[in-house]
């Protein structure tokens, strides 16, 4: 088999596979494209497993092809999806646009220097001068209904309560028409994607032979998933985004330190570019004992540090040490420099007129958005998930008082295990 395909067939990175696809990658360089849709101004770990692929792609000595979907934004992919997207306005998707843009930047090489560097493309700059009723004359008609309805986005859509808008349908000829328009422009003969998009991608390959008379292929890898069944790359805040300011170094490096063993197993393998030597010795040394969280460890340390680099990694290490390294510690050893400094917890502040006025501990903790409700938060008090300062309170009407305050300001708070916020008066 094709080195390339090899490497990501042992991580668990290849799934459906076109014919042709190895004799094609081991013939010549190849430009292989994936498509990311800027539904917001920053990727999140799901769209870590197409970064990867291009970066392996381009390891291997092919050309990565970046698309940033300016145009296929406006539709809206109607893959594993029960319901439309909401539309986004044309500022927010150029806003988007320059977001995603940014952050590939961070993870492809693209000095123009190197033989095989990377090349990022918007699908806006070729759909905009393109009118409704050329493309319908164009593409549309090498396509047919019955090709299209046979899709399985399609299907299970329109088996659904709620059905399709005719916008979502087009989607698949669209995106087939970025497949046409980068082989025709750019000798793009590769496509990559999840397994979702199998469909999509291979009514583009479909195109490139009808209209062009031309030979592309593709590949895909299979969707991530966690070993309990729960949606991969959500948190109780939600999305682990790639953007720092939206989800810290050190709640990002705490994602992949809380992965199931089952999981580290198999994510350490996608995620990072260690050898496979090297995974099964970190493998082998978990497994004699699990208690360590070994694998756990190196996964996080690798990824955060792909992501975030070296420094941040470092910062959300330090984090992790003052908050669960010392559980037995008292807050009041804590200097008011070292609370100041820790990265990444959620920061709020209470008005030192409302704290001397009185504030119950339920109250306060959903004022500040901890909680949803008082009744939530109430619930979770009483059952002893709440700490002030290291010490559990089981009293939702407790008034913290200045006397509870850390260096006469903090409040140093844990919802559950793995959850910390820093309140600070003034």
């Amino acid at each position: 088999m094709n080195a390339f395909l090899e490497e990501l067939q042992w991580r668990g990175m290849l799934q459906d596979i076109m014919p042709g696809t190895e004799n094609q990658l081991n013939k010549e360089i190849t430009s292989g494209y994936i498509g990311f849709d800027p539904t917001a101004d920053s990727l999140h770990i799901g769209s870590l497993v197409p970064i990867l692929l291009l970066v392996h792609l381009q390891k291997a000595g092919h050309k990565p092809v970046a698309l940033v979907g300016g145009a296929t934004g406006m539709v809206g992919d109607p893959s594993g999806k029960s319901e439309e997207r909401n539309m986004l306005s044309e500022e927010t998707l150029n806003k988007n646009v320059l977001g995603i843009k940014a952050q590939l930047y961070k993870f492809l090489d693209f000095k123009e220097t190197v033989a095989n560097c990377a090349v990022m493309v918007n699908n806006y700059d070729w759909f905009k001068g393109i009118s409704f009723l050329d493309f319908i004359r164009d593409a549309g008609k090498h396509i047919t209904v019955n090709y299209m309805m046979a899709k399985d986005s399609v299907k299970k859509r329109l088996e659904g309560e709620n059905g399709m808008s005719f916008t979502e349908f087009t989607y698949q000829l669209v995106q087939g028409y970025d497949f046409y328009w980068l082989y025709k422009n750019m000798k793009c003969k590769l496509q990559m994607g999840g397994s979702d998009q199998w469909g999509n991608i291979v009514t583009g390959t479909e195109l490139i032979r009808k209209k062009d008379g031309g030979e592309a292929f593709a590949f895909t890898c299979p969707l991530i998933k966690k070993a309990d069944g729960t949606k991969f790359g959500k948190s109780e805040q939600g999305n682990i985004w790639l953007d720092a300011e939206k989800t810290s170094p050190f709640k990002f490096y705490q994602f992949w330190l809380n992965a199931s063993d089952e999981d580290a197993e198999s994510w350490i393998k996608i995620f990072t570019f260690l050898s496979k030597t090297e995974i099964n010795e970190i493998i082998d040394t978990h497994k004699k004992d699990p208690g360590k969280r070994f694998s756990q460890k190196k996964l996080a340390e690798e990824i955060t540090i792909f992501v975030h680099g070296k420094n941040e990694y470092l910062k959300a290490i330090e984090t992790t040490e003052k908050l669960f390294s010392s559980q037995n510690a008292a807050a009041e050893d804590l200097s008011e420099n070292e609370l100041n400094a820790i990265e990444g917890i959620t920061k709020t502040t209470i008005s030192i007129a409302d704290f001397e006025k009185g504030i119950d501990l339920a109250t306060m903790l959903t004022e500040a958005g901890i909680f949803t409700s008082k009744g939530d938060a109430k619930k979770m008090i009483l059952s002893g998930g709440v700490s002030i300062n290291r010490k559990k309170s089981d009293d939702p009407k407790l008034m913290p008082t200045k006397k509870m305050l850390l260096h006469k300001k903090f409040l140093l708070v844990q919802k559950g295990k793995k959850s910390y916020y820093l309140f600070e008066v003034i």
